[in-house]
């Protein structure tokens, strides 16, 4: 039974992994648009998360966590928009480095990866309900 525990709580951190990926993700497609209200100023900056792996001296599992939400560096797009607020002095605006379509691959397959831990962790409960009603 407390393999059952194990992989369940294996499955649960998980779940929680790619739930704090969905929520970045997310934060990425909202503020696809985000532009500076000054002069010349930066606009929204994409982020990702970056995953590892952490032993659990308890249980003698490694779990999945989220090591660190990065900021990514590669470069705005310029537009040319000379009356925006956000135009440097050759009218040029930046936007975000948000690619919605990256963002919508991604958030999907989170998704996938969020389901699957959650079908490991009913399975795991359906076995353990099973274990206990031979027990009985």
């Amino acid at each position: 039974m407390s393999d059952l525990y194990k992989s369940m709580q294996v499955s649960a951190s998980g779940m929680r992994a790619q739930g704090t990926r969905l929520r970045v993700i997310s934060e990425n497609i909202a503020n696809a648009d985000s532009l500076s209200q000054e002069a010349g100023g930066a606009p929204y900056r994409r982020k990702m998360v970056s995953f590892g792996n952490e032993l659990n001296r308890e249980l003698g599992v490694e779990k999945v966590v989220v090591q660190d939400i990065l900021t990514d560096k590669s470069n705005f797009k310029r537009e040319y928009l000379p009356g925006h607020p956000a135009a440097d002095e050759e009218g040029y605006i930046l936007r975000p480095n948000v690619n919605t379509l990256i963002e919508m691959t991604d958030m999907r397959e989170a998704q996938r990866s969020f389901e699957a831990n959650l079908q490991a962790i009913q399975a795991s409960k359906s076995m353990l309900q099973k274990t206990l009603e031979i027990l009985q």
